[in-house]
């Protein structure tokens, strides 16, 4: 067996490569829950009530991979718990979710939407629910720690606004009330 000689910078190259994908999908994580449900109706009521919910959560702690108070968030975890509790299964990363949900233009925003921003030097790498009054909660970073409320019209935000999704309601059919 030919063993080859790789070179101390190609190998830094190739390290330097691993971590800014790594680091390029911060709180986007990508895990096994990606599917969505695709939606049926709109629920406006389950988008407020997220946005309510959501703003409960402030103060709980920013954790990469998080999803659920008892063990924190990271910024597409919040959004997954607080639909999830609403009954919308939405997928769990950012891209996923940015792709598969419909845009909304910012001037019909309402409290429920989905606000997306470049954080990373690519496109929808950080989301947020939109409350109400150029407001959204979000789990920012391990820089921050922890869900936080911050404003749209902030120059850090307003300069990094992608776009805007709605979630939509979608009734899961149950054994219960199919008709044979």
């Amino acid at each position: 067996m030919k063993l080859h000689y790789v070179s101390p910078f190609r190998f830094i190259k190739f390290i330097a490569l691993c971590v800014a994908l790594i680091l390029q999908f911060g709180c986007a994580s990508n895990d096994k829950k990606n599917a969505l449900a695709l939606p049926s109706t709109p629920s406006a009521s389950s988008n407020h009530m997220a946005a309510s919910e959501a703003l409960k959560l402030q103060g709980h702690p920013y954790v990469p991979g998080g999803e659920s108070p008892q063990e924190g968030f990271d910024c597409s975890g919040l959004v997954y718990y607080v639909y999830n509790k609403q009954g919308v299964k939405l997928p769990r990363n950012t891209w996923s979710l940015a792709s598969q949900l419909p845009s909304v233009q910012i001037e019909q925003r309402q409290p429920g939407d989905l606000v997306f921003f470049n954080t990373s030097d690519h496109a929808f790498s950080h989301v947020g629910i939109y409350v109400g009054n150029d407001q959204f909660v979000h789990a920012p970073s391990s820089k921050t720690g922890r869900v936080m409320v911050s404003s749209l019209s902030q120059p850090y935000w307003r300069q990094r606004f992608n776009a805007l999704r709605r979630p939509y309601h979608h009734h899961i059919s149950t054994a219960a009330n199919r008709r044979f």
